[in-house]
């Protein structure tokens, strides 16, 4: 029985007809067929790294546990772990599902204490982890890795210890969860959409096939219209008190932004020490359009204006920065600004003579998101991953008007709000009135 399960490596073109001989009736897990149309298609996927943002009842453990299976049967002695946010929710909520989904007489060894199951014939492991224990997810070499519920696991979990345990077998990795707002999770799902070996998906409950109309009709009746797109709709919904509330990362990020080249290259920067960061773009027409960005970490203006002149030569480059930039010294020698340095460095400076209002950069950088009329006339580049970043997650402390910098967002888009002052200011006019009389 060993050798003739062991022969059948598995593709997942085949692998339905492969476990339909292994298939009972009671364990459903096996057949490809019980999985739904966007589940096959994301377990079709050749993608290396595969981010899946679902709305609730999607069937999320049971497209986990169907590629663990794959997985585990891929190959001889494959190591392969479904993480969930905390060992009791892996246990609580995978374990059973795991052992119904593999006929016995597959199961060549299983661990309680460990949950884990060994495959016979192919001696793979099984093995379910929870990743509010780190230290027990360091020190192996994996071959596979399901991130359940990805948006309630730290980013850490997966850059400093499971991605180092995937690299030596060149391993692969699914994430699915539903989203949190714009955290580490929005980050990768943004990533898997542009990057090579990375596919990046969404669906809503309602796609997912799994929940009745009814069900869906009580759920909208009894949350609100942002909980209910975030739970259900698989949506990341800003934050009530977010700064930059028209900024759409769907309707503002446009992969068509580009450097075109012919038009002059408008510079925003931000003095900040760390980071000191500028937003670099272009006007076409009575839009701006972000192509590029440049944060550097403890970096100055000198170090600023040299990696402008490394990535644009001799363009005709004008920044719009800090107006304190006229008496303040980031790095420079004695008698030397941050203004005297950028003109060295053959750029035009437009700034005015003191700091624009917070207030007003924000409703200025705001309106040329989207204004009333539902015009749009900032685009900017899905590359520029800090700007968009920080436009998604600046707040405001709660209950005041004030912006909350203790997350360091807040660089960036002062970059971005320096400019757009300059170039695309909201024209403060008094309103005419009507004086009625006769009444």
């Amino acid at each position: 029985m060993a050798d003739k399960v062991r022969k059948k490596v598995l593709t997942k073109k085949n692998i339905r007809r492969n476990l339909l001989e292994h298939k009972r009736s009671h364990h459903p897990g096996y057949d490809l067929r019980n999985l739904t149309r966007p589940q096959r298609r994301i377990f079709l996927s050749k993608a290396r790294f595969r981010v899946v943002v679902a709305g609730r009842r999607f069937g999320k453990t049971v497209l986990g546990v169907t590629e663990c299976l794959y997985e585990a049967q891929s190959g001889t002695k494959k190591l392969v772990w479904y993480i969930a946010p905390t060992y009791r929710m892996a246990k609580e909520l995978v374990w059973e599902e795991l052992k119904e989904s593999i006929p016995p007489e597959m199961i060549a060894k299983k661990n309680e204490s460990e949950l884990s199951i060994t495959i016979k014939g192919f001696k793979s492991k099984i093995v379910l982890k929870g990743a509010d224990n780190p230290d027990s997810l360091r020190g192996k070499g994996l071959d596979f890795v399901v991130f359940d519920e990805a948006a309630d696991i730290t980013d850490d979990t997966w850059y400093k210890v499971i991605y180092p345990a995937l690299t030596d077998k060149q391993g692969s990795a699914l994430f699915i969860g539903t989203p949190k707002g714009f955290n580490w999770f929005y980050d990768l799902y943004m990533y898997g959409l542009h990057n090579k070996g990375w596919m990046s998906y969404s669906y809503t409950t309602a796609e997912g096939g799994n929940v009745t109309k009814d069900e869906l009709s009580y759920a909208k009746n009894t949350l609100s219209k942002k909980q209910y797109d975030q739970e259900f709709n698989a949506s990341f919904e800003t934050l009530s008190n977010t700064v930059y509330s028209s900024f759409n990362h769907l309707e503002n990020i446009d992969k068509g932004v580009d450097d075109y080249g012919d038009k002059e290259i408008m510079v925003g920067m931000d003095f900040n020490v760390c980071p000191m960061s500028a937003v670099i773009g272009t006007r076409v027409a009575d839009q701006f359009h972000q192509f590029d960005e440049i944060e550097i970490l403890n970096g100055n203006t000198e170090e600023m204006c040299e990696e402008l002149k490394k990535r644009y030569g001799d363009r005709k480059i004008k920044v719009y920065p800090d107006p304190s930039g006229k008496a303040r010294k980031t790095s420079a020698p004695v008698g030397r600004t941050d203004f005297s340095i950028i003109k060295s460095y053959g750029f035009d400076i437009i700034a005015p003579n003191k700091a624009p209002p917070i207030v007003d950069r924000v409703n200025e950088v705001n309106a040329l998101c989207e204004n009333a009329k539902g015009h749009r006339r900032y685009y900017v580049n899905p590359n520029c991953k800090k700007t968009i970043k920080c436009l998604n997650g600046l707040t405001y402390k709660d209950n005041t008007s004030q912006i909350d910098k203790k997350l360091g967002l807040d660089h960036m888009t002062d970059a971005l709000g320096y400019l757009i002052h300059m170039e695309f200011p909201i024209i403060s006019r008094g309103l005419q009135t009507t004086n009625l009389t006769g009444l």
